[in-house]
């Protein structure tokens, strides 16, 4: 059988037909946009008294003050970026990874072969300089140990050994005119763009004496404050003390705190500046900015040049495929990759483009129930996401239903009579989509924002309930019901249980999950104090009506009392007319006993339903998972200790028993 992830590609959308290899769409991002207010995408500027530098698509440009007379320094695959001008305008320092691993350059205003600085095997980025413009100042972990951490040094223009500045934690500063002390920023954030948090990588900048190493903090109560500037007597830096990124000053001589900026909605991203003015990247743009009013003025700069590295081309995305299922019946599977939805065979013929977009990001791919209809969500437009349906082909033009208020949407179910589709969106909010009708209404709040996409939702094979796990007060998670007839949400496990992944049984009476007694204390990734117990979970399953008898009735062999022969004119009965009777009626009580079953919807007695809540007779162990299959078998996932992936056992219910 073919591998169905190769080859897996895209290229342009050009291309349609028998896309063995498809589409991969330009890189847009890197393509020269120009609006009225000039080329976007423009970032990390620095100022000399007579030119701007800053990044576009990896590289470094220089213009003059006005915009006018553009240069591009730089043109390699590599990323070339914290650009910083030298005291005297006339080279600039920045950091590339075109040798491999990051490290420290210089290259003059105009133009030519950048000069390698750093050469330490460790990661060296560009910080700025020193006041006399003899040494480029940068931050790296270069002799930290055990844990990395980042620390300033300074390297010589001319070449040769790098210095450190201070043995003080710095991942960002600059140094005084006088060369006496550092503005410094002490700890590297893992997420620069976390908007208005409030965490414990926020810490004061601070204004260090590098003769007594005597420090004065910046005022701060846990904002996020970077990219110190040190200009005459004044540190300008970036703060969002306002819930918006502005630029703000400190004087350390008069302990003198003052906002400059004051924007609201999108957040400044970078500052830079000479002795007279500032330069700052908002919203895409570059700003010249008067510290002394506070006005800014954009300017206008339009770039054009080639992008070899960023033009249409073919690309084998197999790698990185995600949300890959089957269709109804297992010959093609769908998935997505790089945000194009694709159908893959499983033997023979072609993979698939469906949506070749290589302007929107299309996500979490299902198949519909019958098979012939496909959905994603998309954000394609300018109104966030929505949910898209399609035929599986491709070639049909898509139907668009808004999520509404949903910014995301995570793990979508499509019931089984195709009518709802359920997902979680970016609040955790258990989201049904009436498909005909393109409405949505919400019909439950998960526990915690961190378990969407797992709340494991999962329709009945009637339609009717909505299974999920949430997570209580407590922070274990329960398994609830939701009623598709009366909007009603139930929970039918114990609170003080950690319960998840239900799985419905298609036999219409049985609910299957997992769950563990011993989960003990525990907070989570997110919080460094926790205690964490190892815990094992075993697998439940649920007799959903009281009527039913227990599967697990024990097993005893007896000896059956013999039936007496019935007299031979009954058992030898040749009346044409009976047997026509009786045979008739038994195909009868056939069929309506066929079409009972087919009919049969899930019913569920909430009323004493943890008394039928019974353990499957398998072991207790690490099952991080189950899935359904016909009626009557559940399998099971296990993770075994030092085995790669995951283990699938079979467990038949009428016979009790698992198969590897």
């Amino acid at each position: 059988m073919t591998n169905p992830l190769l080859p897996l590609r895209r290229f342009s959308d050009s291309v349609l037909t028998f896309p063995k290899l498809i589409l991969l769409g330009v890189l847009f991002l890197f393509t020269t946009v120009s609006f009225a207010q000039g080329t976007r995408l423009l970032q990390q500027p620095t100022l000399s008294t007579t030119h701007i530098a800053f990044v576009y698509g990896g590289d470094l440009w220089v213009s003059e003050l006005s915009g006018q007379r553009v240069v591009r320094l730089t043109s390699t695959p590599a990323v070339e970026r914290d650009p910083h001008f030298s005291p005297d305008g006339k080279h600039i320092a920045f950091t590339s990874n075109r040798s491999g691993g990051n490290a420290v350059y210089t290259v003059p205003v105009e133009g030519g072969t950048p000069t390698r600085l750093t050469w330490h095997p460790s990661a060296s980025s560009a910080r700025g300089w020193t006041p006399d413009g003899k040494k480029v100042l940068y931050a790296s972990t270069r002799e930290t140990a055990p844990t990395s951490y980042e620390r300033l040094w300074t390297v010589p223009v001319a070449g040769g050994p790098s210095t450190l500045l201070t043995a003080q934690w710095g991942t960002d500063g600059s140094i005084s005119p006088d060369g006496n002390s550092v503005a410094l920023d002490r700890v590297d954030r893992w997420d620069s763009e976390w908007r208005a948090y409030r965490g414990g990588q926020n810490t004061p900048l601070v204004v260090l004496n590098l003769k007594d190493l005597s420090e004065t903090l910046i005022p701060n109560e846990s904002t996020t404050d970077i990219q110190p500037l040190w200009i005459g007597e004044t540190v300008y830096f970036l703060s969002d003390r306002d819930w918006t990124t502005n630029v703000w000053s400190f004087t350390p001589g008069a302990g003198a705190l003052k906002q400059i900026t004051t924007f609201k909605g999108a957040d400044i991203k970078w500052l830079g500046g000479n002795n007279t003015q500032l330069a700052i990247e908002r919203e895409g743009y570059l700003h010249l900015l008067n510290p002394a009013s506070g006005t800014a003025t954009q300017l206008s700069i339009d770039l054009k040049g080639d992008f070899p590295w960023a033009e249409t081309k073919w690309e084998d995305v197999s790698k990185v495929a995600r949300s890959a299922s089957l269709s109804p019946s297992g010959k093609r599977a769908i998935m997505e990759a790089r945000g194009e939805v694709f159908t893959v065979p499983i033997e023979n013929g072609d993979a698939r483009n469906i949506t070749q977009s290589a302007d929107a990001a299309d996500r979490a791919p299902m198949w519909s129930p019958t098979g012939n209809e496909i959905a994603w969500f998309s954000d394609q437009g300018k109104k966030g996401y929505n949910l898209l349906i399609a035929g599986q082909d491709g070639l049909s033009k898509p139907r668009s239903i808004a999520i509404g208020e949903s910014k995301m949407a995570w793990e979508p179910a499509w019931s089984p009579d195709g009518k709802y589709m359920a997902f979680t969106d970016d609040k955790v909010r258990v989201r049904i989509v009436d498909i005909k009708a393109g409405t949505v209404q919400t019909a439950d709040v998960g526990g915690t924002n961190i378990e969407r996409g797992s709340l494991g939702l999962t329709w009945s094979p009637d339609s009717k309930w909505l299974a999920y796990a949430k997570s209580g007060l407590n922070n274990f998670r329960r398994i609830y019901l939701w009623s598709q007839a009366d909007k009603s949400t139930k929970p039918i496990t114990d609170a003080f249980a950690d319960a998840f992944s239900p799985t419905w049984d298609f036999d219409k009476k049985h609910l299957y999950f997992l769950a563990s007694t011993e989960v003990a204390l525990g907070s989570g990734w997110a919080n460094t104090s926790a205690m964490t117990s190892d815990p094992e979970y075993a697998a439940y399953v649920v007799n959903l009506r009281k009527e039913d008898p227990s599967p697990f009735v024990p097993k005893s062999d007896e000896e059956a009392a013999k039936e007496e022969k019935k007299a031979e004119a009954d058992s030898t009965k040749t009346d044409d007319t009976k047997k026509g009777k009786k045979a008739k009626g038994t195909d009868s009580k056939a069929v309506a006993a066929k079409d009972t079953t087919k009919l049969e919807t899930v019913r569920i007695d909430f009323e004493g339903i943890e008394r039928r809540t019974m353990a499957l007779p398998i072991p207790v162990r690490n099952y991080p998972q189950l899935i359904n299959g016909p009626a009557g078998v559940v399998f099971v996932a296990e993770q075994k200790a030092k085995t790669p992936g995951l283990t699938l056992q079979k467990f038949t219910l009428k016979e009790a028993e698992t198969k590897e």
